[in-house]
């Protein structure tokens, strides 16, 4: 969901814009780069999949773009981090736990996301909450951490840093919005969504968290009576996520969604979300300074 429209809005909006490239095939992913490049002057970055079979690739482009910022996910920092270093780049690896953490951190990195499995998409084998995760990452790394999974409000950021964040990622929010290349059947599933209309599935193999539909439904069953991986591999098919949110198929398509999605009510600009967020963490953090 986030390609160069919606890296560059929220960049523009004086937050970090991140071009997700798990989708993406080298060349697109270089086009929206080279689109996100002229539609804002603000800093913006990268998030790319480790295991994706084009990571090498997408390194490189972001090497020869001159991208700044690389989020790493889905596998070892170590092949890289030293790497984008040399090269002046910023290094953040996205963990679940705390073992991933001290790794990312003895491996170079320059900060870590820690993300809860409330979060959308692919999550830890370990199902930790974001609340239980973030303060034993924070008590036990040297490094600026950012939280993730469940967050998309000013309550929750600032939540977040009572935790010991440094700093909060949201994804979840931002599908919900103008500029998000989101299909808007999805975007509109999205606003319907209602408390436990996600879970977390394939908790084996990979786990992601899905919206439910006829595809969930799908997995759910053949979880229930034992499938093998291969069983379920072949369920998932191909390009079953494309097929869902960015071609609108609302019962045959992968919907990546987090819990949070049960809070989002409407559509709007990303200016607009980023402004209700940080009226929302003065507001909170106003309020508690006068308990």
């Amino acid at each position: 969901m986030s390609g160069w429209r919606l890296a560059s809005a929220v960049s523009n909006a004086e937050g970090l814009g991140l071009i997700g490239g798990g989708s993406m095939r080298p060349e697109l992913f270089r086009e929206h780069i080279q689109k996100c490049k002229n539609t804002t002057n603000k800093p913006f970055g990268v998030n790319i999949p480790l295991l994706y079979p084009y990571a090498e690739e997408q390194i490189q482009i972001a090497v020869d773009e001159g991208v700044k910022i690389v989020f790493s996910s889905a596998g070892s920092p170590k092949k890289y981090t030293s790497f984008l270093k040399e090269k002046g780049i910023t290094v953040v690896h996205v963990v679940a736990n705390l073992k991933f953490a001290l790794k990312s951190q003895e491996a170079g990195v320059d900060a870590i996301v820690a993300e809860g499995f409330e979060a959308g998409g692919h999550n830890g084998f370990e199902e930790l909450t974001t609340m239980t995760l973030i303060p034993e990452v924070a008590e036990n790394i040297d490094i600026p951490l950012i939280a993730a999974g469940g967050i998309g409000t000013g309550r929750g950021m600032l939540a977040a840093m009572a935790l010991g964040a440094d700093g909060v990622q949201m994804g979840s929010r931002f599908v919900a919005t103008e500029e998000s290349s989101a299909h808007s059947f999805f975007k509109t599933r999205i606003l319907e969504a209602k408390a436990g209309d996600t879970e977390l599935m394939l908790k084996k193999y990979v786990p992601v968290r899905l919206l439910n539909n006829d595809f969930a439904e799908k997995i759910r069953l053949l979880q229930n009576r034992g499938a093998s991986k291969e069983e379920l591999l072949n369920a998932l098919g191909k390009d079953r996520a494309r097929k869902g949110m960015f071609e609108g198929d609302m019962q045959e398509g992968e919907l990546e969604i987090g819990q949070i999605s049960a809070q989002i009510n409407e559509i709007l600009p990303v200016s607009q979300v980023i402004e209700n967020i940080i009226d929302e963490f003065i507001k909170a953090k106003n309020s508690l300074q006068n308990i």
